[in-house]
C-alpha cells in the first residue's frame, strides 16, 4: 500500500513509470524531477514531467484507473504532494534529439530518463536560450553530485552557438568544486 502523503519523488517517478509500461506506454522522465534526482535534493522539483509518444486518451485512462484527476494540464492524486505533467515530443535538449536514456531502479518500479549529462544540457538550454539563472545553477548542482563528461557538454554548447555562456558555466562550476 502505497502512502501517498510520503511518497517521495523519485518513487512516485518509478511507480507511474511501471504501472503506464505495465498498460503498454513507454515514458521517459525530463525536465525539474531528473534534477532533483542527479542533484541529490539539492534542487526540490514539484511536479514529474514524462514525454511519450502514446495518445493523451490512453494516458488520461491509465492514470484515472490508477487514481489521478487531471485539472490544468496536470494530474494530481489526492494527498500526494507531486504533479505529473506530460511534455510533447521528441526528447530533447536544445536543438539535439536525444535516443540514449537511463533507467533508475525504485522499491516502486524501474524509471527510464534522462541521463546525467543531458539533464544537464536541459538545465543550460534555459539559460543559454531564456537567460534562467535558475537553470545555470540546476545544472552546476548535478554536476556536484554526478560524474559529468563537460567535454561532452562544451561540445553540445559550441553546436548551440552558447561558448560563452558555457564559459560562465565552466567558471562557476569550477569555482564550486574547489
Amino acid at each position: 500500500m502505497i502512502d501517498w502523503t510520503t511518497i517521495s519523488l523519485r518513487e512516485l517517478a518509478g511507480f507511474l513509470s511501471e504501472e503506464l509500461r505495465k498498460k503498454g506506454i513507454d515514458t521517459v522522465l525530463v525536465g525539474g524531477a531528473c534534477v532533483t534526482i542527479y542533484s541529490e535534493n539539492r534542487y526540490q522539483s514539484f511536479d514529474l514531467d514524462f514525454v511519450t509518444y502514446e495518445d493523451m486518451k490512453k494516458i488520461k485512462k491509465a492514470l484515472h484507473e490508477l487514481g489521478f484527476t487531471e485539472k490544468d494540464r496536470y494530474f494530481h492524486r489526492e494527498g500526494c504532494q507531486w504533479l505529473v505533467e506530460f511534455v510533447s515530443p521528441p526528447v530533447a535538449v536544445g536543438n539535439e534529439s536525444i535516443q540514449v536514456f537511463n533507467t533508475i531502479a525504485t522499491s516502486l518500479g524501474t524509471i527510464k530518463l534522462l541521463r546525467p549529462v543531458d539533464s544537464v544540457k536541459d538545465r543550460l538550454a534555459s539559460f543559454y536560450h531564456w537567460n534562467d539563472k535558475q537553470g545555470l545553477e540546476q545544472a552546476i548542482n548535478i554536476c556536484l553530485e554526478q560524474d559529468i563528461d563537460i567535454g561532452e557538454v562544451e561540445r553540445w554548447s559550441i553546436e548551440e552557438s552558447q561558448e560563452e555562456k558555457f564559459s560562465i558555466f565552466k567558471k562557476l562550476l569550477d569555482k564550486r568544486l574547489q
